[in-house]
């Protein structure tokens, strides 16, 4: 019964860690240490940190990834702009979560490096949101609901980078905090993006 508790008790400790230390100082020792239990307990639920990472980054914060496959199986069931609304707002609270977490990476090149070819390793990394909202508007095209002609790899590159910028673009503000709430820019960037692609002015 204990080891069945041990997985959800090292991501919580996994998360907690990272957020506070960062990534690259979040070591496999003291995340077991957090979690009560020995590394060698955690690799058996998780065969790196970097597999562990995907996991804090799939299992405690805000879920992209299920929603967009959803929405590439069944892109009509709400409005398009209802759609990316709740995309951009999922997406940018993603971001405002991970950033703190993975900035350290950046710092330390061959830990990047690493952290990189496993992500590689598992076919993961920031690429896929891209990926998925590029589909998932592509499905929005065939069924007549985004222009024929709109380029959809840069709709979805640009919805996620609204996103991503605005996790850290107004921490050296003087509030630091994005001048809009949440709800807000997650409508303004869907509405402003689907004016584009839509042709809806």
């Amino acid at each position: 019964m204990r080891q069945q508790s041990a997985r959800p008790r090292i991501l919580d400790a996994a998360h907690e860690l990272m957020l506070t230390v960062g990534l690259a100082r979040a070591t496999t020792k003291e995340i077991a240490k957090a979690a009560g239990c020995s590394e060698a307990a955690l690799y058996k639920y998780f065969a790196s940190k970097e597999e562990l990472f995907i996991s804090v980054l799939a299992e405690r914060l805000p879920k992209l990834g299920p929603l967009l496959e959803h929405l590439m199986e069944e892109p009509e069931t709400h409005t398009v702009e209802e759609n990316l609304t709740e995309i951009a707002r999922r997406a940018a609270l993603f971001y405002e979560q991970s950033f703190p977490i993975a900035a350290s990476l950046y710092a330390e090149t061959r830990l990047k490096r690493r952290h990189d070819a496993a992500l590689r390793d598992m076919d993961a990394g920031p690429h896929r949101p891209i990926q998925s909202l590029d589909a998932y508007l592509r499905a929005e095209q065939r069924a007549g609901r985004v222009r024929a002609d709109a380029d959809t790899f840069a709709a979805a590159s640009l919805l996620l980078g609204a996103c991503a910028q605005r996790a850290f673009a107004y921490d050296m503000t003087e509030t630091g905090r994005p001048p809009q709430s949440l709800d807000t820019f997650a409508a303004g960037i869907a509405r402003t993006l689907l004016a584009g692609v839509a042709g809806i002015a």
